[in-house]
């Protein structure tokens, strides 16, 4: 609970008062446009759409090159500011205890799910005679990955050099290596500040890239959508179709009646939550990658009442660890595989599949396309049961796949952040509540200018401040009112819990 002389909060402003930005100038609007017209041109001219991907692929390299140094840059000052040991342990300790246990049940419903409707029951493929060579690409992709288990996955945590590790976009290898310089600096004590302040710095360029790189995410969105239909969209035939349906229902129910309940235990709505972020899931949709607004997520659970430490160790830690679609993805995929060539997989079986899956989906970062080869890595270590040429069934509709799992994905790492601030205390809950009841009053785009210029949430501190200072780091929201512009601010420190 806050003193009574704790900061009240931001201050509201009636919103008859605030002066409604139009509708054009909001990304959404254009992700919106983009999406409808590359539903049109995928239909229409399917030649024309099935060329077009490489719109959203440059838009995803795009944001991909500033992922990395992001997450470092977050992750290590956010371990920094706390200032304490104990305190980032239990911190990384509730995030990897939550993240496993929401994958457990996303697993876990996924095999309930495909047991239960059986989409691919009836298809009757033989092993000995079907075609798989449409799946020999993603095969050979797998497998690397499945290569040696447990122990592979373990050494891979570790880059071949520091610089491997951002050259090469391996997320989980960046985490570590943020971790480990965060712990170096936080034992520094006093002499590591000016380098908290460097990385912070330049957090704040890159996030700038960011807020620039976004005006494509229209152009990526219309490529992405168009490719799709244009190049698969005669694909969804018959028992396909209905697996599809399937995985997106199974999606749904785990959002609603799993991290829902979850939402309500934490103190606010799973449907005002979505409301909030709903321009994020729109460029997700479009471009079937969450890492494409990941810069976005973070600023927007800070100005949503999160501590900047607790975005800056959960959000990327979730990329890595709380994959709830993929999850799903995989073990809907492996079963569906099964029932069309016949196979009857006894349930110790697929509870050892739901094991080594919780293995295997850690570290598939949320890249397009990543979902599917970690599915065929977790079937290689199941061949003998499951065949892994049966995969070509799926090759042809991952990409309508795709976009579950990252919306999937997107969700719960949003939702898993603002539980796990409520988890140590640090929740803003009255920031949080005004947020999502009235969401215009966060301009994510100016508050990412912000950032830029070092003036919005965890904006960075002088080396040589006072320790009160330091403390303090205001998260400013502009809201345009009939009468100009006024600055709702709060402090990120007082009154944790609220």
């Amino acid at each position: 609970m806050s003193s009574p002389t704790a900061d009240p909060g931001p201050p509201t402003v009636d919103r008859s008062q605030r002066k409604r930005t139009p509708i054009w100038k909001h990304l959404y609007f254009w992700v919106l446009i983009g999406i409808s017209a590359g539903i049109l041109v995928g239909l229409l001219l399917p030649e024309v759409g099935a060329q077009m991907q490489w719109l959203a692929t440059l838009f995803i390299n795009l944001v991909k090159v500033v992922i990395a140094p992001v997450i470092f840059a977050t992750v290590v000052v956010g371990i920094a500011g706390l200032g304490n040991l104990a305190k980032v342990g239990g911190l990384a300790l509730r995030t990897v205890i939550y993240f496993n246990a929401t994958t457990v049940v996303a697993l876990g419903l996924g095999l309930i799910t495909i047991n239960l409707i059986a989409p691919g029951a009836g298809l009757g493929y033989n092993r000995e005679t079907f075609d798989g060579s449409a799946a020999n690409d993603t095969i050979e992709s797998a497998g690397g990955a499945a290569g040696g288990g447990f122990t592979d996955f373990i050494l891979n945590l570790v880059p071949t050099s520091f610089a491997s590790a951002f050259v090469d976009g391996q997320l989980l290898q960046v985490l570590l290596l943020a971790i480990l310089v965060g712990v170096a600096i936080t034992m520094l004590g006093e002499r590591g500040k000016s380098v908290v302040y460097a990385l912070d710095s330049f957090a704040k360029v890159m996030f700038g890239v960011i807020k620039l790189v976004m005006w494509v995410a229209p152009i990526g969105a219309f490529g992405g959508i168009a490719y799709t239909i244009g190049e698969h969209g005669s694909a969804i035939l018959g028992s396909l179709a209905q697996f599809m349906v399937t995985f997106w229902l199974t999606c749904l129910l785990f959002i609603f009646f799993c991290l829902g309940p979850i939402c309500r235990l934490a103190g606010f709505s799973i449907l005002k939550y979505i409301r909030y972020i709903k321009d994020e899931l729109l460029i997700v949709l479009g471009t079937s990658s969450s890492e494409t607004v990941l810069p976005r997520m973070m600023t927007k659970l800070e100005a949503a009442g999160t501590p900047k430490h607790v975005v800056g160790l959960t959000i990327p830690t979730g990329y890595s660890f709380n994959l709830d679609g993929t999850a799903i993805y995989m073990t809907m995929g492996a079963m569906f595989i099964a029932q069309a060539f016949g196979v009857d997989v006894p349930i110790s079986t697929q509870i050892g599949l739901l094991l080594f899956m919780l293995i295997s989906s850690n570290g598939a970062a949320g890249v397009s396309g990543a979902g599917l080869v970690t599915l065929a890595a977790s079937i290689a270590a199941f061949d003998h049961i499951i065949p892994l040429v049966g995969l070509a069934l799926i090759v042809g509709i991952d990409r309508f796949m795709s976009e579950g799992r990252a919306l999937t994905n997107l969700t719960g790492n949003g939702i898993g952040t603002l539980v796990i601030a409520r988890w140590t205390g640090e929740l803003d809950r009255e920031r949080l509540e005004a947020v999502l009841d009235d969401p215009g009053q966060v301009d994510v785009d100016e508050l990412m200018k912000a950032e830029a210029q070092g003036h919005g949430p965890g904006a960075p501190t002088a080396p040589d401040a006072s320790a009160e200072a330091s403390e303090r780091k205001a998260a400013v929201a502009t809201v345009n009112t009939g009468e100009g512009e006024v600055q709702a601010g709060r402090d990120l420190e007082s009154g944790p819990g609220r």
